[in-house]
């Protein structure tokens, strides 16, 4: 019997990303067996021939089980599928978060999932924070994305709807190989968890509790607009206290760029990002040039806030004095 942990979805208003595959039919029942209310969000991306079928099947299941079904049509991706198909996805989620007052964005992502992301990310160079990229629960600005089948392989979820004859879909391009997932899915993952899933499976929990321990080398002391202000518990921890914020601003560090950032105090990223260690406080901050009047420069100077970080915080009418902080 499959267990799903239920504390963040009761008393919120709940948006299920459903597709009509395995993993989303599976904790589509799994949120009914367990008195969940929520809503379901799907989109067509008009490659497959069975995606019509899919959305009257999702609208079907709506209807009879009295949820909203929201539908959308996406644009033809000429190029990149996978990264522009999951950005209008989550274009179209997020809008819905913000239009309807969603607390929550459910995804069916299960541990097949994320053991190709880590094979991934590890066969292109990655430290734990990147391996780890999907997690139960991870908190945006608006909401909170659950994903509650991680512990479960596709298996056990396909198991659990033949036992209980619950309808599903299967995606043929899933099997396409041209798509990066999944030929790590066809010649890695799936066999791994076919042999190894109880250790894979612990494995995941004590990275987990790595990455909590290595953010906890730093926090934010302060956040507005684009500017960042990060306290380094540990000198150490600065490479990755600046990629997760910087990912968090929507920018990806290349390896390269980690190691810039190691060596040097000082430095501009992409020719986009201000970067400044100062003691042990680092900023980020969007990186351009203005003209400041010598008032506010010798303001700035006074009280040390960093040469690159400077024009920012005049463009944007920031008061330098809340940006001063003693230890």
């Amino acid at each position: 019997m499959l267990n799903i942990d239920t504390k963040n979805l009761q008393n919120k208003k709940n948006l299920f990303a459903f597709s009509a595959g395995i993993d989303s039919s599976a904790l589509f029942f799994l949120l009914l067996e367990n008195n969940i209310k929520f809503d379901i969000a799907i989109v067509d991306y008009g490659i497959r021939t069975q995606s019509k079928e899919e959305i009257a099947h999702a609208k079907a299941l709506a209807k009879k089980h009295k949820l909203f079904c929201h539908t959308i049509q996406a644009p033809t991706f000429t190029s990149h599928f996978e990264k522009q198909a999951r950005d209008f996805r989550y274009e179209f989620f997020e809008s819905l978060v913000t239009i309807e007052g969603y607390d929550n964005i459910l995804t069916a992502h299960q541990l097949n999932d994320q053991l190709e992301w880590l094979l991934m990310r590890l066969s292109k160079g990655a430290g734990v924070s990147e391996l780890l990229g999907l997690e139960p629960i991870t908190k945006k600005e608006n909401y909170t994305l659950l994903r509650p089948l991680l512990s479960y392989t596709k298996e056990e979820l396909l198991a659990y709807l033949h036992a209980n004859d619950y309808p599903y879909f299967v995606d043929e391009s899933n099997t396409d190989e041209k798509y990066e997932r999944n030929k790590f899915r066809k010649q890695f993952s799936d066999a791994l968890l076919t042999e190894y899933k109880e250790g894979i499976s612990r494995s995941f929990d004590y990275l987990r509790q790595d990455k909590e321990a290595l953010e906890n080398a730093f926090e934010i002391l302060y956040a507005t607009k684009e500017l960042r202000i990060i306290k380094l518990h540990n000198i150490h921890a600065k490479t990755k206290a600046a990629d997760l914020t910087l990912k968090k601003l929507g920018y990806l560090l290349s390896a390269p760029q980690r190691k810039e950032i190691e060596k040097e105090t000082s430095l501009v990223i992409g020719g986009e990002w201000a970067i400044e260690l100062q003691d042990t406080l680092l900023y980020v901050c969007p990186y351009i040039t203005a003209d400041m009047p010598k008032k506010f420069k010798e303001i700035c100077r006074v009280n040390k806030i960093p040469t690159k970080i400077r024009p920012y915080t005049f463009q944007e009418n920031i008061d330098p004095k809340f940006l001063i902080f003693n230890f």
